[in-house]
C-alpha cells in the first residue's frame, strides 16, 4: 500500500529518482521517461474525464467516462511496473505487472466500438467535438508513451505486456475520438495537397 505523508524528500534534488527496488536512476534516463510518459497520458485522459462529466446526462458518454476510469487505473499499474526493474532473483513480494487480461479487455472494448462506426476511406484530423479533440492529444501521448517503453526495453529487461498493453490502447482511443464524434459523423477527414493547389 502507497502512503504519502512527506510530499519533498530532498533525494531527487541531484538528478536522480528512486525505483520501487531501491535503486536510484537519472532522472532522463529511459526507465523514468517511460514512465513519465504514461503518467502524462494519465493527466491527459483527466482532462478527457472533465469535459465528458459536463454532459453526465448523455449515457455514451457516462459509459465512456467510467471506462477512462478504468484505463487510469491501469495506466498506474503499467507505471509501477515500469518503475520496478525486473528482477534476475526471486521475489520477496511479485511486482505490480500489466497482465494479458487487462490487454484483452482493451481489445474486447475496441471490437464493441468499432462495430458502430463505418470504415475510413482517408485519415482524420483531429477535431470535431471538444472530448474527441483531447481524447486525440491522448492518442498523440499514448503513441509517444509506447515509443519510450519501445526504446526501454531495446536496453533493458520488461514486461512486454506492458508495450502490447500501450499499442492497444492507443488503438482504443482512436476508435473512442471517432464513437465522440457522432460514430465518425463529425470527423474531419484529411484531404491529401489540399493546399498544394
Amino acid at each position: 500500500m502507497v502512503k504519502l505523508n512527506k510530499i519533498y524528500t530532498r533525494t531527487g534534488d541531484d538528478g536522480s529518482t528512486g525505483l520501487t527496488d531501491g535503486t536510484r536512476v537519472p532522472k532522463h534516463s529511459p526507465r523514468p521517461q517511460a514512465y513519465g510518459s504514461v503518467d502524462e497520458l494519465n493527466s491527459s485522459l483527466g482532462m478527457v474525464y472533465f469535459c465528458l462529466n459536463k454532459e453526465n446526462s448523455n449515457l455514451l458518454h457516462i459509459e465512456i467516462k467510467n471506462l477512462i476510469r478504468e484505463i487510469q487505473n491501469d495506466l498506474f499499474d503499467l507505471g509501477a511496473d515500469l518503475a520496478t526493474p525486473i528482477s534476475k532473483e526471486k521475489e520477496k513480494y511479485p511486482a505490480l505487472r500489466i497482465k494479458k487480461r487487462q490487454i484483452d479487455k482493451i481489445e474486447n472494448k475496441i471490437d464493441y466500438y468499432n462495430k458502430s462506426l463505418k470504415p475510413l476511406n482517408s485519415f482524420i484530423l483531429p477535431g470535431g467535438s471538444e472530448a474527441s479533440t483531447l481524447l486525440h492529444q491522448s492518442r498523440t501521448i499514448a503513441r509517444r508513451a509506447e515509443r519510450d517503453i519501445s526504446l526501454l526495453s531495446s536496453i533493458e529487461d520488461i514486461n512486454l505486456q506492458s508495450l502490447i498493453y500501450l499499442n492497444r490502447l492507443s488503438d482504443l482511443l482512436f476508435v473512442l475520438c471517432r464513437v465522440l464524434n457522432e460514430n465518425g459523423l463529425k470527423d474531419i477527414l484529411w484531404i491529401p495537397g489540399l493546399n498544394q493547389k
